[in-house]
């Protein structure tokens, strides 16, 4: 859910806020527009996994964090395509973005690992008693 809500704010900043303020962020607006298709279809796929109650919740979360990891790539690529009209201002946004998604992505490969584990834990578990 967190990072469903997060990839809400991220694409109303990026598909509102700053195309708005295109002049001071540096960023052109169909750039940002690109940007924000990814964070709508993660909050999508978010709300998805978080609605659906399965034993394969670990590897969708894992997943996400994947698809995070790929969205910083492809904000860092175009940062770095666009260097020259970009402003610190625009510098400062997206490398915290980048920080944030980052760091919720090692939370989400984690939990996603841990989730895993315990899933296999409790099947194998499970088989055990069962054969006693």
């Amino acid at each position: 859910m967190i990072d469903g809500f997060g990839a809400i704010l991220s694409a109303f900043l990026l598909g509102v806020v700053l195309v708005k303020f295109e002049i001071i962020f540096g960023i052109p607006s169909s750039t940002l527009y690109l940007l924000t298709i990814m964070p709508i279809f993660f909050a999508t796929y978010d709300f998805y996994c978080y609605r659906k109650t399965h034993q394969r919740t670990g590897q969708l979360l894992k997943g996400i964090a994947v698809l995070n990891l790929i969205y910083c790539c492809i904000s860092i690529g175009f940062m770095f395509y666009h260097f020259g009209t970009i402003t610190n201002l625009g510098w400062v946004y997206i490398l915290i973005e980048i920080a944030i998604v980052l760091l919720l992505a090692i939370l989400e490969f984690r939990v996603g690992r841990k989730m895993i584990k315990a899933s296999t834990q409790h099947v194998c578990g499970n088989a055990k008693k069962t054969h006693i």
